[in-house]
C-alpha cells in the first residue's frame, strides 16, 4: 500500500457565514498552512454582510443574544483539542471559553446597568437606553491568538453589534478555526465577519470606509499606524478605541468598559400625564 499524502489545510476567510478565498487569490504560509490574504475588496464584502445582519442581530432580544454566545462556549468546549493542536496552551483555551460565557452572562443585564429612569424636574419620564453603535471594524491583538480575539469580538457582539475583524498577521489559525466554531453555533451570519493577512493593508480601508461605525485598534502595534487609522476613522466620526498604552493582560477580570465602548446612549422624555 502506498503512502498516503497529508492533506493540507487551506484557511480561508470568513465573511457572510461563509468561507470565500480572498478574492485576489494571495496566501502566505503559517505554520506550513496556506492562509488568505485579504484584500481591499474582501474588506468591502465583509462590511456589507455586517451591515445587512445589523438590523437582525440588533433586533434580536438580549436573552437571545446571550444564549447564542452561550452555546459559541459549548461549541468551543467541544473542540478543545483542536485548538490545542494549533499550539495554544490548555489553560488559554479554556479561559476562552469561559470568556464567552461571560459575556453571554451580561447580555440582558447591560441595559439595566447602563440604562434607567432618570430624575427630572417636571411631570415627565426621562429614560435612558443603550443601543448598539452598528458595525465595528477590530485590529485582533497580536500577543493572544484565541484569549485575545475573543475579548475584543464577544463584548461588541453582545449588545448588538456586528464586526469585521482583521486576525493578527502572525496568528490567524485560532482565528479562522474560531471562524468554525462559529459557523456551526447559532451565530447569524454576517455578526462576525474575519480577514486574515496583513493589518497595515487592509485596516486602512476599514477605518475610512463610511459604513463602519467605529473601530477597535487594539491590535495596532506600529503608533504610526494607529494615528493615520484614527484620522481616517475621523472621515464619519466614527468611535475609536485606541491601542492601551501598556500591554493588555488578557487573563484579568475584563470588566465593561470593551461593552460600552461600543454603545450608544438614548434618552427619551414623555409627559406624565395626569
Amino acid at each position: 500500500m502506498s503512502e498516503r499524502l497529508a492533506v493540507r489545510k487551506t484557511y480561508k476567510l470568513f465573511i457572510g457565514g461563509k468561507f470565500p478565498r480572498s478574492e485576489s487569490g494571495r496566501s502566505y504560509l503559517v505554520q506550513e498552512s496556506n492562509v488568505a490574504l485579504a484584500s481591499r475588496k474582501d474588506a468591502r464584502d465583509a462590511v456589507l454582510a455586517a451591515r445587512a445582519a445589523v438590523k437582525g442581530w440588533s433586533g434580536a432580544t438580549a436573552y437571545n443574544r446571550g444564549q447564542i454566545l452561550y452555546r459559541v462556549a459549548e461549541m468551543l468546549e467541544g473542540r478543545r483539542d483542536q485548538f490545542v493542536g494549533l499550539g495554544l496552551t490548555v489553560a488559554e483555551v479554556d479561559e476562552a471559553i469561559d470568556r464567552w460565557v461571560w459575556y453571554a452572562g451580561w447580555a440582558d443585564k447591560v441595559a439595566q446597568v447602563y440604562g434607567g429612569a432618570n430624575p427630572v424636574a417636571g411631570p415627565y419620564f426621562n429614560l435612558s437606553a443603550s443601543e448598539p453603535t452598528g458595525v465595528v471594524g477590530v485590529v485582533a491583538p497580536a500577543d493572544s491568538a484565541l484569549l485575545g480575539l475573543v475579548s475584543v469580538i464577544a463584548p461588541a457582539i453582545v449588545t448588538g453589534n456586528t464586526v469585521v475583524v482583521l486576525a493578527a498577521e502572525e496568528l490567524p489559525l485560532a482565528a479562522v478555526t474560531l471562524a468554525e466554531v462559529l459557523a456551526t453555533s447559532d451565530l447569524p451570519g454576517g455578526v462576525v465577519n474575519i480577514l486574515t493577512g496583513r493589518a497595515a493593508e487592509t485596516a486602512p480601508w476599514l477605518a475610512s470606509h463610511l459604513d463602519v461605525n467605529a473601530i477597535d485598534l487594539t491590535g495596532v502595534t506600529d503608533p504610526t499606524l494607529a494615528v493615520e487609522l484614527e484620522q481616517a476613522a475621523a472621515g464619519n466620526l466614527k468611535r475609536v478605541l485606541r491601542p492601551a498604552a501598556t500591554p493588555v493582560d488578557w487573563t484579568a477580570d475584563p470588566g465593561l468598559a470593551r461593552i460600552t465602548a461600543f454603545l450608544e446612549t438614548k434618552t427619551v422624555w414623555h409627559p406624565k400625564g395626569v
